[in-house]
């Protein structure tokens, strides 16, 4: 008979190879995600103290073929860290393995464990005098392990990329309790296929992560932050070619703002500064770290000079102090709160290539006009192709009222996504939300080799069961 969590004997099995209190009975905090979709089913949680203790757990999991869900910080959007449905499968957190093994300044190189807290990593590469540049809103309790198995995105990919291109080498459990030592702290390693790559983006269903080398960068010497107002998202784009055009690298941050998700602002957080008497349109939150002997804020004059001889703004506002940049930065880190306020009928986590977003944007509202009556809050990642594209009730509505067309919306958009050459998940994954989308949208040659890796690497697939990928 197949074991399930659940089962006593399964769980006190698994205890007596453990030490003390790594077993223990799940807490509603680790059955919930934050949008509530989903509640878990699992009635037990193993944190293990170390990598070996991971395998055996592991190992003990794989002969009963009782099924394991990795939870980090529990922030993920697509429902990847619970599992709604029986059989009821392990939940196993690294919340304990929270250490940082080890800084080499000099290599511009940390390893940390999977359980270390996004914020705590910054702390510790800013004691070394380095930047590790992930950021992103849930830093303050994101987790290491959870933010590579997602390959987390961010407001500084234009500049440093995803989750995965500040990665040097893993460590990891593998489905059957094999370790893999793979935390190797070299830039060149052409030793056959790489399993680092693999790992990540994996959302938990082909390994777990224990521990990573973590690519840290130089600390810019000034940076700078600038509100800039635009006519429309075309002109947004042509300002990032100036910007880009004068500063190359220097440009960390350029993100799109829209009318809408300054009123929501207004309307739910009214206390948060805002900056124009009349908001625009649409305006861009542009960020830079330079070298040394550069002036950010004279850069930024100068380029607002030549893009408004160029049509392409009609207004900006550069930060004069540190407390000015943080205040900018508010404006935009905290849309997703004043939508969660308004309550969306429908989410999108969209990409489509940059020279094709003004073409996304102009064609997606008329065709969600056809469906019925909405507000779009259209936000995100310019920089890197990446828009939060969401849909609201109009004023005094409420998005139960709007259940019944959520399928049709998120249709709409996906597809008008996928026709533009895009992605339907840009940074958030894909978990158990998006496991259709990505069979409907998703290469066949691609889910082919999908199945066959999880196949080869979890042939009990009890990693991470019913997220990413249905198992035929």
């Amino acid at each position: 008979m197949t074991l399930t969590a659940a089962d006593d004997s399964f769980a006190s099995g698994l205890a007596a190879l453990l030490p003390d209190n790594t077993l223990r009975r799940a807490e509603p905090r680790h059955l919930e995600e934050p949008r509530g979709r989903w509640t878990g089913v699992s009635r037990w949680i193993a944190l293990p103290r170390s990598t070996e203790e991971a395998a055996i757990i592991m190992r003990h999991c794989n002969a009963a073929r009782v099924g394991i869900v990795p939870l980090g910080g529990g922030t993920g959007l697509v429902g990847g860290q619970v599992a709604p449905e029986a059989p009821a499968p392990l939940i196993l957190s690294l919340e304990r393995m929270t250490a940082i093994r080890a800084t080499y300044p000099e290599e511009n190189v940390m390893i940390a464990e999977a359980g270390a807290v996004l914020v705590d990593v910054q702390g510790a590469a800013t004691d070394a005098g380095r930047l590790f540049a992930l950021s992103l809103a849930s830093e303050g309790t994101a987790r290491i392990g959870g933010l590579l198995a997602t390959n987390a995105g961010g407001v500084n990919v234009l500049r440093y990329g995803n989750a995965r291109d500040q990665v040097l080498g893993l460590e990891a459990v593998l489905p059957d309790g094999t370790v893999w030592n793979g935390l190797k702290r070299l830039r060149k390693d052409n030793t056959g296929y790489d399993l680092r790559h693999l790992l990540i983006g994996a959302e938990g269903t082909l390994g777990l992560i224990t521990a990573a080398a973590l690519k840290l960068s130089p600390v810019p010497a000034a940076t700078g932050t600038a509100l800039f107002t635009v006519p429309d998202p075309r002109a947004a784009l042509g300002l990032l070619a100036l910007v880009r055009s004068r500063l190359g690298e220097g440009i960390s941050a350029f993100e799109l703002i829209s009318r809408q998700g300054l009123a929501f602002l207004a309307e739910t957080i009214p206390d948060l500064r805002q900056p124009w008497d009349s908001p625009p349109d649409w305006c861009v939150l542009v960020d830079l770290g330079l070298a040394r002997g550069l002036d950010p804020a004279a850069a930024l004059e100068d380029i607002f000079a030549a893009a408004f001889e160029a049509d392409l703004v009609s207004d900006g506002i550069v930060a004069q102090s540190q407390q000015q940049s943080q205040d900018f930065w508010a404006i935009r880190e905290r849309i997703p709160e004043a939508n969660r306020a308004i309550g969306a009928i429908s989410s999108h986590d969209i990409s489509v290539p940059l020279g094709r977003v003004p073409d996304f944007i102009a064609q997606a509202g008329p065709k969600l006009a056809a469906l019925g009556a909405f507000r779009i809050n259209c936000f995100g990642h310019l920089g890197d192709g990446n828009l939060h594209y969401n849909v609201f009730p109009l004023p005094g509505g409420d998005k139960a009222d709007h259940q019944h067309q959520r399928e049709d919306i998120t249709r709409t958009v996906h597809d008008l996504v996928h026709s533009f050459g895009g992605s339907v998940s840009a940074e958030h994954g894909i978990g158990r939300l998006k496991v259709a989308d990505l069979e409907r949208y998703g290469d066949p040659a691609k889910l082919a080799a999908m199945r066959a890796i999880k196949a080869a690497l979890d042939p009990n697939g009890i990693m991470n069961p019913g997220a990413v990928l249905r198992v035929r």
